[in-house]
């Protein structure tokens, strides 16, 4: 069991006067079986009044409006999270074949449905069909399969977050073999949808402070995951940015389809001018 603190702010600076600025916030660590959230403060400036609600996906949503003039916007967010090691996930006495009958079978299917459709981010190219048809999920357990994916995908693409945007689809993605996290987790979540596996798009926080080395440049964002759903057992999270299961370190903000069902802070305002944008992040483990 680990306790962290988390502080995130977003910053808006507008070249002109901006009004009616009209916005909504996805910042709400869930609690749920591998975390607690015991502490959580939003304030915005200039300030604002919040109405709260929870989406479709049960994420909590923060909306409000800044009506009056304003060159600058900031959103911030601190909280106190315990989080757990996942729970360990234990095979099932069927077999890989049984497995995928399940899988594949109307009910489970139709069950989940939204978890296992295309999305504008997430459309299953011919390309990406083969790429996804090259890993071979044929009397293979479906832990192990997921393993290989999120594996798979780390080993032939490339992080640089010079090389896509915050619209880039898995179809560029596969053509440029390079992105971030957000593009890692909309092709792991194709591939595995092709593969009849429910799954899911997470946003939160990956704390990594205590391996960065002691590096005074070292920076900290946002980060994204997947969970996949196994019959059975639940749902299950993994990294492909880092080739790994999610542990104590990850804290999970909420989830949906894709990136656009839990875009962090999303708004819109009345004016002329354009924006420049700053995210801080700082994830701290607290002793």
């Amino acid at each position: 069991m680990k306790k962290l603190e988390i502080t995130h702010i977003t910053r808006y600076s507008y070249t002109e006067s901006a009004q009616d600025s009209v916005n909504e916030i996805r910042l709400t660590p869930l609690t749920d079986h591998r975390q607690s959230c015991y502490h959580h403060a939003i304030t915005t400036d200039p300030v604002s009044a919040f109405f709260s609600y929870s989406d479709y996906f049960n994420n909590r949503v923060h909306a409000f409006t800044v009506n009056k003039i304003h060159r600058e916007l900031t959103i911030k967010m601190v909280s106190t999270v315990v989080t757990h090691e996942s729970d360990p996930w234990e095979a099932s006495p069927s077999s890989p074949y049984e497995e995928k009958d399940q899988r594949f079978s109307d009910t489970f299917q139709n069950e989940y449905a939204e978890y296992l459709l295309c999305t504008s981010y997430t459309s299953l190219t011919p390309e990406l069909k083969a790429y996804s048809d090259s890993i071979q999920d044929d009397g293979v357990r479906l832990h192990d399969l997921l393993t290989t994916i999120y594996s798979t995908i780390h080993r032939d693409f490339t992080y640089d977050p010079s090389a896509t945007s915050v619209q880039t689809t898995v179809g560029e993605m596969l053509k440029l073999r390079r992105g971030v996290c957000q593009d890692y987790s909309h092709i792991m979540i194709a591939i595995c949808r092709d593969k009849g596996i429910p799954t899911r798009y997470v946003s939160g926080y990956h704390f990594v402070g205590d391996l960065s080395g002691g590096n005074a440049d070292f920076t900290q964002a946002s980060h994204a995951w997947v969970e996949c759903l196994i019959p059975g057992a639940g749902w299950f999270g993994y990294d492909p940015t880092n080739n790994c299961e999610v542990n104590w370190r990850y804290i999970k903000l909420g989830h949906g389809r894709d990136y656009n069902d839990i875009v962090p802070v999303k708004g819109v305002y009345r004016g002329s001018g354009t924006q420049d944008l700053e995210v801080i992040v700082d994830v701290k483990l607290v002793e």
